[in-house]
């Protein structure tokens, strides 16, 4: 839908998309409320993310009544980044577990904190004055 140069839209659908983004915003926030834990929590989260940002993209920033054309000049970019993320994710699984299998890497290890490089606390005695 192409707008006409200095077109208004009604002020109905701009409450409605308000509504429904303290909607998508009080699902987010009984996420944690209800403690869900896990993958589920993270694709709740990124799924009212996603759903929050796009309709005020599509409706605040009036992308919806613009041209395709720069729409996709818009959308494309960050679209595609999003495209590699994932690869970049499946990739480094895939390196990690290469890692585990072949490499004789523990899967319990427990990486180092700084106040076991450095000597500060526990039994070392000095207080961590050096």
């Amino acid at each position: 839908m192409a707008s006409a140069e200095g077109q208004q839209h009604p002020l109905g659908i701009y409450y409605k998309i308000w509504i429904l983004l303290f909607v998508l915003s009080g699902f987010s926030y009984a996420v944690d409320y209800f403690e869900v834990q896990g993958g589920m929590r993270w694709a709740l989260v990124l799924l009212f993310m996603f759903l929050k940002a796009g309709f005020i993209v599509a409706i605040f920033m009036h992308v919806v009544w613009e041209r395709l054309a720069l729409v996709l000049t818009i959308l494309g970019p960050p679209s595609v980044l999003l495209v590699l993320i994932g690869l970049m994710t499946v990739e480094g699984k895939y390196a990690e577990e290469a890692r585990f299998n072949y490499m004789g890497h523990d899967r319990n290890a427990v990486a180092l904190s700084p106040s076991d490089l450095h000597g500060e606390g526990g039994d070392h005695g000095g207080g961590g004055e050096h």
